[in-house]
């Protein structure tokens, strides 16, 4: 007898075919049979013509550390979503020093979200067994993060690694990976990792040939310096021999909209040269992050505290004011590009800064009677170099168009915010997909999309048997009304469940039921096979 059918639904298995109406039976965790079932079965659900499809996979997110807060995940599993993959952007709370503690902290808090109790981990793979003895109600995977490798080995040193330095990031990439990370996170946009050559990457990923490991790298600039950045993360990829998947592919600044064509046109080109490479997008046209990722690269030279001290400083503050103020070559300043007034506060550190959040730069700098640079530098120093934004620098078309490549998979890059008014993607990029870019612009079909958030993310990161409704693969599933799926998160109000997922079942375990959640804890961590070649 089976543990549960699921009948009469639209079957979106995961490969792009066509769907077909078909049950899907279910034993001990996995698929038993896909197909017109006459078994008995523990449980029966009626899908009433509802799309029955793999359970979403979230391949690039920022829940490092809210799964331990919110193992149950509702947020992302009232999207669909049954995996994620954490530990991207170079941004990881391991490895972790106890010395350099309080700059990794400072380093991830506005992106991961709250640091403030006791770590339990030092490793990678400590963190990933505190992961995986947590029971949280979905799956993860992480990579091996280079800013807090680099955090951890040079601390926000702005100079070449030694060769006893790069040697020692070396061993603990290694270590990472035979624990099962699934590659190495870059975050170049960044201080650390921006402050990295191409050249001391690319020795770095040597590690990652032997362990079949993926470089996942957010590029330098997604401005002015968009092109030069693909370029550069490719010739890294090439130089090392790695497979290489861009995040969240996008063009930032109004001069720049357009360009994401010509950075698709690369990546075509690399892969007809025989290079793997992928990239991903969230269906949003403003992004997210934190506010110190506006300033000049030098500025963050000491991390956090010695940022805030070159604000106190009049003539360094004067230099960082008129660095803003005009175009840069050798860093993208997005504020020149985009203005204040795109530049929107997400979330405060502090209780007595809340009532600014949803405001821009420019109306909080107006309300204070500031230049919006010296109004951000403060804002910075009353909330301790803690603030999250939003920002909106793309174009509608752009994202289309990434979103209708085939080689661009969609995952929703969400940031952890306690309080505040997070990106709403945080609470609507999977339902989202299907209401605005399969139902309204038609930009995907049905099927299509579901490829793009199951199978494909799943191939991508090596996640093993799941990911598709065939018999033998995990029973991660998701059964949603095509009709009726709706995001309901808006920037003015994000905190909002979607419309139209009615069920997910996570390793067979039915952990969304009516769209209410059972309190099942059956997800775990997702290891990277330990496939070393020599």
């Amino acid at each position: 007898m089976l543990d549960l059918i699921i009948r009469g639904g639209r079957i979106a298995d995961g490969t792009g075919n066509p769907w077909f109406y078909g049950d899907v039976g279910v034993k001990d965790g996995r698929i038993a049979a896909v197909g017109k079932l006459d078994q008995e079965a523990a449980r029966t659900v009626n899908a009433n013509g509802s799309v029955i499809a793999p359970g979403f996979i979230d391949g690039h997110c920022h829940s490092d550390l809210m799964i331990f807060d919110y193992p149950h995940s509702e947020i992302k599993l009232r999207q669909g979503v049954t995996t994620e993959v954490v530990g991207n952007c170079g941004l990881a709370p391991a490895p972790y020093v106890k010395e350099r503690a309080e700059m990794l902290k400072s380093y991830v808090q506005p992106v991961l979200g709250k640091t403030e109790w006791e770590w339990p981990w030092e490793t990678v793979g400590q963190y990933m067994d505190h992961l995986a003895s947590s029971r949280p109600s979905e799956h993860l995977a992480t990579y091996v993060a280079h800013g807090a490798l680099r955090i951890s080995v040079m601390g926000f040193d702005n100079r070449p690694a030694t060769r006893e330095e790069l040697e020692r990031m070396k061993r603990i990439l290694e270590e990472g990976m035979q624990a099962g990370a699934i590659g190495l996170s870059i975050g170049l946009l960044y201080a650390p990792g921006s402050y990295t050559s191409r050249e001391e990457l690319a020795e770095l990923c040597s590690v990652l040939p032997k362990y079949d490991g993926l470089l996942a790298t957010h590029i330098r600039g997604e401005g002015n310096n968009l092109i030069r950045s693909v370029q550069e993360v490719i010739w890294i990829a090439e130089r090392a021999g790695v497979p290489l998947h861009i995040s969240h592919l996008k063009a930032a600044g109004k001069a720049n909209w357009g360009k994401v064509l010509d950075a698709i046109g690369l990546i075509e080109d690399a892969r007809a040269r025989g290079m793997d490479v992928t990239c991903d997008v969230y269906p949003y046209h403003a992004g997210s992050t934190t506010l110190t990722t506006v300033l000049p690269p030098w500025v963050l030279e000491k991390g956090i505290e010695g940022t805030l001290e070159a604000f106190r400083d009049a003539s360094l503050r004067k230099r960082i004011r008129e660095e803003l103020g005009q175009e840069q070559t050798t860093w993208d300043n997005l504020v020149c590009s985009t203005g204040w007034q795109s530049v929107i506060i997400s979330a405060m550190h502090t209780e007595k800064n809340r009532n600014l959040e949803g405001l821009s730069i420019a109306e909080i700098a107006e309300r204070r009677g500031q230049h919006p640079a010296d109004c951000m530098m403060d804002l910075l120093l009353e909330e301790e170099g803690r603030i999250s934004i939003v920002y909106f620098h793309m174009s509608e078309d752009d994202v289309k168009q990434v979103i209708g490549y085939e080689k661009a998979l969609i995952a929703s890059d969400s940031l952890t915010c306690e309080t505040g008014k997070p990106h709403p993607r945080l609470y609507g990029t999977f339902p989202r997909v299907f209401a605005k870019y399969v139902r309204d612009l038609r930009v995907l079909s049905l099927e299509q999309a579901v490829r793009k958030l199951t199978s494909f993310p799943v191939q991508r990161f090596k996640l093993g048997k799941r990911g598709l409704i065939v018999p033998g693969y995990i029973a991660d599933i998701v059964m949603f009304d095509p009709d009726a799926i709706q995001d309901k998160a808006t920037f003015e109000e994000p905190r909002q469940y979607p419309d139209g997922i009615s069920h997910v079942w996570v390793g067979g375990k039915e952990t969304l039921s009516d769209n209410r959640h059972t309190h099942a804890r059956d997800g775990g961590l997702i290891r990277a096979a330990k496939c070393c070649h020599h």
